[in-house]
């Protein structure tokens, strides 16, 4: 049997959303100046609700869904980003995730200097770096680019470093968010054989995307969300028709 790396146990996170909340002090002080106060309120929106999901080490795991419906989310909550609202979730392995453009970079220092800030914060050493270094460069191929800021950087060019520094680390465990949709196609296809390449030495792949294709190709397992819930989890084949049949006219 396999082992478990993520383990989501009736799990729901729910976020806290203000209608009609001023927008800043000086629109307060204008309110009290005038005495009219707008009345605000809040509502609890629920992203992901009672989720049970297991994910066994050496998966391929595929995630589809519209937007809105909590892949995102999911990710966040296997990285510890965010808590669950309710529930447990459990996991056995380092983690290296690739969510947002430019996470984990800091904006002033440069390229090069951001390879060592990125892989501290996901928790890896100095020397592990030092030992991938010319590996991320050479994957990355930014060039003379790494000795500039990465505030000068396109959004094509902060995949390429973020993708670099995750996929050359130790981690058992890789997340990729949506991220492969920016950025030219050469290099799209350059992180995906990496990503199969990765999978191939056993470790665990999470790929959220939109393009069937590439689940179809690449991945062992498909999870469809919907409204907040786990529609669809089997294979990549009945994934992929089953996000068809959903959102093929959405």
């Amino acid at each position: 049997m396999k082992q478990a790396v993520i383990e989501f146990k009736n799990v729901s996170k729910s976020f806290q959303t203000w209608h009609d909340r001023p927008e800043s002090l000086k629109t307060v002080l204008a309110q009290m100046a005038k005495l009219q106060f707008s009345s605000s309120h809040r509502d609890q929106v629920t992203v992901l609700e009672n989720i049970d999901l297991q994910i066994h080490r050496g998966d391929f795991v595929g995630i589809m869904g519209r937007n809105g419906v909590g892949k995102s989310t999911l990710l966040k909550l296997i990285s510890g980003i965010y808590r669950p609202s309710h529930g447990k979730i459990l996991t056995h392995g380092r983690i290296a995730p690739l969510l947002e453009l430019g996470a984990g970079f800091a904006t002033e220092l440069t390229g090069y200097e951001n390879i060592f800030l990125n892989a501290s914060i996901l928790g890896f050493s100095r020397d592990l770096v030092r030992r991938r270094l010319d590996e991320i460069i050479e994957f990355a191929d930014l060039k003379q680019a790494l000795d500039q800021p990465v505030r000068n950087y396109s959004s094509g060019m902060l995949v390429r470093l973020g993708f670099a520094v995750a996929a050359h680390l130790d981690a058992e465990i890789l997340l990729f968010d949506e991220i492969l949709a920016v950025g030219d196609v050469g290099f799209q296809a350059k992180c995906l054989k990496k990503i199969d390449e990765l999978h191939a030495e056993g470790r665990t792949i999470i790929l959220v995307t939109h393009t069937p294709e590439q689940v179809e190709k690449f991945c062992t397992r498909c999870i469809v969300f919907n409204q907040r819930h786990i529609v669809q989890d089997g294979s990549a084949q009945d994934g992929v028709r089953v996000y068809n049949e959903l959102f093929a006219g959405a």
